[in-house]
C-alpha cells in the first residue's frame, strides 16, 4: 500500500480531522495520490447533518468504489457513527469506522494489513478523553489551504430538537489551552498567516457541557483567556472564530476583540429563526430579541462587524408570521452573508417526529425568499466599504489574484494587477462592488 486520497465532506471540523488523516497517512509512510491517480487506500470523511449531506456521503463511496475498484475503503466520521447499518451491504473492501472507534489505530492496522473485511468497524477506544481518543496527531500544517482550521473543542449534549450530532458526536471535550497554543504555533511556523478556531460547540470551550444551566459559572472566561494568548503569537496575522452563540459573546470576549487587532471583526452566530415561537420548538438557548439585543451590543463595540449566520427554513409549525419575523429580523441585523437551508428531518431527533409540517413548495418559495435577501444584504454590507482600505490575504496566484478581507468578503484584484503569490497579505483600495465580491487595486504606498 503506497497511496491514498482523501474526501471529506462537511464541517470544518471534519475538514480538521481530514487533515490529520493526512498527517498520519503521510507518517505511516504513504503519499496522497495525485487528484487523476488511483488509490490503495480511499478515506471517505462523511457527514450526515442533512439528508443531503447523507446522500452525498454515500454518492461518494460508491464513486470511490468506481474509481478505486482495488482500493481499501475507509468510511468515516458521522454518517458511520448513526447508520452503521445501513452501510454494512457496501461490499468487499469497506471499512467503517465511527466516532468512539479509534481512526488512528484502525488505518495503521488496515496500512499494515492491506486488507479489510466487508462491512467490518474499527478498534474501539475509551470515551474519557474524546478530542484525543483516535490518537491522530496535532497539526503542524493544514496543506492546500492558506487559512489553516484548528479544532479545540469536540461533542455536543444540547440536543435541540432538528440535530443529530449530539448523536455522533455526544462526549463534550476541549483541547487543553497549552496544547491548542502549540499546535497554534507550529501553523505559524509553516507559513499559515490565519488561524480558524473551530469546534462542534465553539462557545463551550473549557466547559463539560454546552448547556449554560451545567456551567459553574453563567460566563465562560476560557475562549476569552486562549483569544489572548494566541493573540501574542509572532507572525500570527490572523485569528478567526467559527461559529458562537449569542450567550458565547460575552463583554469579556468583545473585549479580547477590542484589544487584539489580528482578532478578525467577524462573528458567524448562528439565529436558525427570527421567531421566537420556533426557537423554543427547536430547543435553542435563546429568543429572537436576545439575538437582536447581543447583535446591537456587538455593533457598539466594534467598527462594523461582518455578522454571518445560518438559517433552517420550514421547520415544522413555521408560519408565515414566524417566517415573516426572520425576514424583517435579518433585514433589521443586516447580515453580511447568511446560510439558508431546508428543514431536514433527521431519524433520532425529536423535530423528524413533529406535526405541522410545512409544504415543501411553501419552503422552496420561503428558501427563495431569503436567498434575494442574502444577496441585498451582502451587496449593501460590502458598499460601505467602497473608498476605504482593506487587508487581503490572497487565496491563488492565477489571474486574476483574489483573497478573503478582514471581515471575510471576497476581493478580487483588477485585472491589469500585477502576479502576486498566494498566502500573501495585501493592502487593497476597494474600488467597486460587483456580483459576491469586491473589486480592489493595489495601494502602492504600502504594497511597493
Amino acid at each position: 500500500m503506497r497511496t491514498f486520497s482523501i474526501n471529506t465532506l462537511g464541517c470544518k471540523v471534519n475538514q480538521y480531522e481530514s487533515q490529520q488523516v493526512r498527517q498520519w497517512l503521510e507518517q505511516l509512510g504513504l503519499s496522497k495520490a495525485e487528484k487523476t491517480e488511483k488509490s490503495d487506500l480511499a478515506v471517505i470523511n462523511t457527514c450526515c447533518v442533512t439528508h443531503t449531506a447523507s446522500a452525498k456521503s454515500r454518492q461518494r463511496i460508491r464513486k470511490a468504489q468506481k474509481l478505486n475498484p482495488d482500493a481499501v475503503i475507509v468510511v468515516s466520521g458521522c454518517l458511520p457513527t448513526v447508520q452503521i447499518g445501513e452501510l454494512s451491504n457496501l461490499g468487499e473492501k469497506v471499512l467503517l469506522i465511527n466516532h468512539r472507534e479509534s481512526l488512528a489505530a484502525t488505518l495503521a492496522q488496515v496500512v499494515g494489513s492491506k486488507t479489510a473485511s466487508s462491512g467490518s468497524q474499527g478498534l474501539q477506544s475509551s470515551k474519557n478523553n474524546w478530542i484525543n481518543q483516535s490518537k491522530l496527531p496535532h497539526l503542524t500544517t493544514f496543506k492546500g489551504h492558506t487559512r489553516a482550521f484548528l479544532k479545540i473543542q469536540d461533542g455536543c449534549d444540547g440536543y435541540c430538537s432538528y440535530c443529530i450530532v449530539p448523536k455522533t458526536r455526544p462526549f463534550v471535550h476541549s483541547k487543553p489551552l497549552e496544547t491548542v497554543l502549540e499546535e497554534a504555533q507550529a501553523l505559524v511556523t509553516a507559513g499559515h498567516k490565519e488561524i480558524v478556531l473551530t469546534g462542534i460547540f465553539l462557545g463551550a470551550y473549557g466547559q463539560k457541557s454546552v448547556r449554560r444551566k451545567n456551567w459553574p459559572s453563567q460566563q465562560n472566561d476560557k475562549l476569552p483567556e486562549l483569544l489572548d494568548k494566541m493573540a501574542k503569537i509572532p507572525k500570527l496575522a490572523r485569528i478567526r472564530l467559527s461559529s458562537l452563540e449569542p450567550a458565547d459573546v460575552t463583554p469579556r470576549l468583545l473585549d479580547t476583540f477590542t484589544r487584539n487587532r489580528n482578532i478578525m471583526p467577524h462573528l458567524h452566530l448562528s439565529l436558525q429563526s427570527g421567531s421566537s415561537t420556533i426557537l423554543k420548538k427547536m430547543g435553542r438557548q435563546y429568543e429572537a430579541e436576545e439575538f437582536r439585543d447581543k447583535v446591537k451590543s456587538i455593533k457598539s463595540q466594534l467598527d462594523r462587524p461582518a455578522i454571518t449566520t445560518d438559517i433552517i427554513v420550514g421547520f415544522p409549525g413555521e408560519t408565515d408570521d414566524d417566517f415573516n419575523q426572520t425576514v424583517n429580523l435579518a433585514k433589521d441585523i443586516g447580515f453580511a452573508k447568511m446560510h439558508i437551508f431546508s428543514f431536514s428531518p433527521r431519524k433520532g431527533t425529536a423535530a423528524a417526529n413533529m406535526q405541522h409540517t410545512v409544504d415543501n413548495r411553501i419552503i422552496k418559495k420561503r428558501v427563495q425568499t431569503l436567498y434575494d435577501l442574502n444577496i441585498d444584504l451582502a451587496c449593501k454590507f460590502r458598499q460601505q466599504f467602497i473608498g476605504e482600505f482593506a487587508t487581503v490575504l490572497t487565496e491563488n496566484s492565477n489571474q486574476p489574484p483574489y483573497g478573503r478581507s478582514e471581515r471575510y468578503f471576497m476581493v478580487y484584484l483588477e485585472k491589469e494587477a500585477k502576479k502576486l503569490e498566494k498566502n500573501q497579505l495585501i493592502r487593497l483600495k476597494l474600488i467597486r462592488n460587483a456580483e459576491n465580491r469586491l473589486i480592489g487595486k493595489l495601494d502602492s504606498q504600502k504594497n511597493g
